[in-house]
């Protein structure tokens, strides 16, 4: 029996999770360790590169990014970004035993939510349409709707970090999220559409000679250094568990708008359809909420301390 695309890409989907939520803890460790020795990722530092942990971290996630980049060949956006969520279990799992963040019954209600929500989204997830060229997906992001949403992104991206970052980076979550996340979106259109030409390419339809394969490449590496960046010092800012669920709400609400917008993802489905992966997505997003509520109650109460790694 012949597996169908959005079963690889589900599969794909869950291991990309797997790696990227036990990635967050190394990270969040070496970032720790790098910290008592140097200028911190949260003021400008660097000293975490000479780290291990964080590049096995790294190594982790480019592992799951890699899974998620071939998922997004087989699968919609819509069904693809949403079991990020199962990134956030495994980080918030992780971070109660090896983080000392403690886990609270509220937040285990967030993690049933999710994983609920996920499965309602992959019961309706629609078929992937696999463009027949690089050029018919150039096509579709410069028609004026996604060429709107670029620019409104860059803009946002752009005021952020000229104005925002200096004065409030440091005290408010939002803005190295805010530019992570939006950066992120346009990572992730660069990303599917450069897995198209590779398939294509692999399957005899050569891409390489197209100009606009090499723009999207260059695109997807500018966009993914930045989003990268800006996670770090986010990571090393603020605590793990307020940072994931927030993280994976405002990238996951992003990218799902600009796939929509280019690949016209929901076109074709029926109304009931789009509404139950709409209340399959608003579950999700609730359970990232209801775990983030329950974090940062059980730290504020608790005065949570990460203990000493050496």
């Amino acid at each position: 029996m012949a597996v169908s695309d959005n079963t690889k890409g589900l599969a794909l989907a869950v291991a990309s999770s797997s790696f990227i939520g036990v990635s967050f803890i190394l990270k969040k460790i070496g970032l720790l360790r790098a910290g008592k020795g140097g200028v911190r990722a949260g003021g400008g530092g660097y000293t975490y590169l000479g780290e291990p942990l964080w590049w096995a971290g790294m190594t982790t996630m480019l592992l799951g990014e890699v899974a998620n980049f071939v998922a997004y060949v087989f699968a919609p956006a819509v069904l693809v970004t949403p079991l990020g969520a199962l990134s956030i279990i495994v980080s918030s799992v992780l971070a109660h035993f090896v983080l000392k963040e403690r886990l609270e019954k509220l937040g285990i209600l967030g993690c049933v939510s999710c994983i609920v929500g996920s499965v309602v989204v992959v019961m309706h997830a629609p078929e992937e349409h696999m463009p027949s060229s690089v050029e018919e997906i150039w096509n579709l992001a410069t028609q004026p709707g996604f060429l709107t949403y670029a620019m409104a992104t860059l803009l946002l991206v752009a005021t952020l970090v000229v104005f925002f970052e200096p004065r409030y980076g440091q005290t408010n979550i939002l803005i190295y999220l805010g530019i992570c996340s939006s950066m992120g979106s346009l990572t992730v259109v660069s990303i599917k559409a450069i897995g198209v030409a590779i398939k294509l390419t692999l399957d005899g339809m050569n891409q390489v000679a197209y100009p606009y394969t090499w723009l999207f490449v260059m695109v997807a590496i500018i966009c993914g250094v930045s989003q990268i960046n800006y996670l770090n010092k986010a990571l090393d800012t603020f605590n793990l568990a307020i940072v994931s669920p927030i993280y994976y709400v405002m990238f996951t609400t992003l990218t799902i708008v600009a796939s929509g917008i280019m690949f016209k993802d929901w076109a074709g489905q029926s109304l009931s359809s789009i509404a139950s992966e709409l209340c399959g997505l608003i579950t999700i997003l609730s359970g990232t909420i209801l775990l983030h509520t329950a974090e940062e109650g059980a730290t504020n109460s608790a005065g949570l301390l990460i203990p000493p790694i050496s």
